[in-house]
């Protein structure tokens, strides 16, 4: 058993299901509604803890009902959850309005994400008290988290691989890029002054690089290699978190010491699966099988 720290945002997710996107000034009757912390870096965290892993969560939540219910999804299904925010202090935790299409299993989204306040830095001590990890995730939400705990490495001198989760482009990436052993980029992602995503994240110091495209293959760049993965197919119900599944699953991977191409694969697999159950936690319970 590996650990895993998955370092960035959490939210909570209020996800309805429907037949129809509501047009302008319209209702629309949902489905299916479900309630569950959200966010990329408690997502791969719930991920990795169903795969079996020490999952530790180092993320802004707060004492606020939100972030209580958030907690207690999170605890629920593993995740060892390290709060940033002093005990007994509130913090404006994000709730994302989440709409999965019933067709197409898509979803669409409207979140405030990190943009309601920053998180403080846990100190050194802080840090200290979690088990070591083999493993460090950064989403690149809550920029002070993540230079705070790479600080920490840094000083302690300890060398987990660094995960980046690159879903879009933010300032702090050409900081987190210099630091990444494996930058997983999104289809979309862009890093300003380059034509090419891959070329760009290597040239800001991303030692190996993956890009994701959904269900086309995954591609992986490094130790002067490249090649492709194939995702396998499922027909998508619920699209929800299926990066962020992907994400958890690769860092799992690696730390049981897999290759890249071999841990592309089974974060592809565990993808896979998400995308083909409804509802944010319904899913894990096809890992075990």
């Amino acid at each position: 058993m590996g650990v895993c720290w998955f370092v960035g945002l959490t939210t909570l997710d209020v996800v309805h299901r429907a037949a129809a996107r509501p047009g302008r000034d319209e209702k629309v009757t949902a489905s299916r509604q479900d309630v569950a912390a959200g966010g990329p870096a408690a997502n791969a965290a719930v991920t990795a803890a169903a795969l079996g892993e020490r999952a530790v969560l180092v993320s802004a939540l707060g004492g606020g009902p939100v972030a209580s219910a958030a907690r207690a999804d999170l605890e629920a299904h593993g995740v060892r959850v390290h709060d940033v925010v002093p005990a007994g202090e509130d913090f404006p935790l994000a709730v994302s309005a989440v709409l999965v299409h019933e067709e197409t299993g898509e979803r669409s989204v409207v979140s405030a994400d990190a943009a309601l306040a920053s998180a403080p830095a846990p100190g050194p001590e802080e840090l200290g008290a979690l088990p070591a990890p083999d493993v460090v995730l950064l989403d690149g939400h809550h920029p002070a988290l993540a230079r705070a705990v790479l600080a920490f490495l840094a000083a302690a001198g300890a060398r987990p691989l660094v995960v980046l989760d690159a879903g879009r482009w933010r300032p702090v990436f050409s900081e987190l890029l210099a630091v990444a052993d494996v930058a997983a980029l999104s289809a979309v992602f862009t890093v300003p002054g380059h034509d090419d995503a891959v070329a760009g994240a290597t040239a800001l110091g991303a030692r190996r690089v993956v890009v994701t495209h959904g269900a086309e293959p995954v591609e992986w760049h490094g130790d002067g290699r490249s090649g492709t993965v194939d995702v396998p197919v499922a027909r998508a119900r619920d699209t929800l978190g299926a990066g962020d599944a992907f994400h958890g699953a690769l860092a799992a991977a690696l730390a049981q010491g897999a290759a890249l191409p071999d841990a592309c694969t089974a974060a592809a697999r565990v993808a896979s699966t998400r995308v083909a159950h409804v509802g944010p936690r319904a899913w894990l319970a096809a890992l075990a099988r």
